[in-house]
């Protein structure tokens, strides 16, 4: 049985290319998995689900080895787990002329230290890659700081309406039960809001 696992890092990336890539080999809709969810575990309920279904000389196909993951050593555990303990093939189309495990398993012993030898060395630039993405990105983070940007949310501007009910509150007249019930707020809004308010009249 042939089996497609996709992964993108966050709900907003397009999956739909990988998609394509595993019913272009025929793999049924069904056995398509896909995980939304970074890399760097391999506990994501898709990966797992179809883990427990894979079978002796199935094949699960890949569209780049990042894709399995991005932990060098999990990257290495997993890919023995399938091919060796469970029996099944992993092919990766972006390398699938050197890193198909139907093509080491067919030169015995020499094709298993092949294996690994590509393993080690495709892993670890896999992992490389993605430290120095990270770098670069901590990198544009501390220069785009410098010029002023700012990240994360923008702050809402505190109405007067807030202020009102905030100066009730301060003074006792009201209790903050109260407070949020006049402004339609859940408490964790309005204890931010407290705190960006108190913050911004120090």
């Amino acid at each position: 049985m042939k089996f497609g696992y996709v992964r993108v890092s966050t709900k907003d990336q397009n999956i739909d290319r990988q998609v394509t890539k595993m019913q272009d080999k025929g793999i049924e809709e069904r056995y398509i998995f896909m995980d939304k969810q970074s890399g760097k575990s391999f506990d994501r309920p898709n990966y797992q689900a179809m883990r427990l279904m894979v079978r002796q000389g199935d094949e699960v196909y890949l569209d780049a080895l990042d894709r399995l993951g991005r932990d060098y050593d999990g990257i290495i555990t997993e890919w023995k787990y399938i091919t060796r303990e469970v029996g099944a093939d992993i092919i990766v189309l972006e390398n699938e002329s050197l890193f198909d495990s139907r093509k080491f398993k067919s030169m015995g012993d020499l094709g298993k230290l092949l294996e690994d030898q590509f393993l080690s060395m495709l892993s670890y630039v896999a992992e490389q890659e993605r430290k120095k993405n990270n770098a670069r990105q901590a990198e544009g983070i501390v220069e785009a700081r410098k010029k002023g940007v700012k990240f994360g949310r923008p702050k809402q501007e505190i109405s007067q309406a807030f202020k009102d009910e905030y100066a009730k509150w301060k003074s006792e007249e009201i209790t903050a039960t109260q407070a949020m019930k006049n402004l339609d707020m859940k408490p964790n809004t309005f204890y931010r809001r407290v705190k960006e308010y108190e913050e911004s009249n120090k």
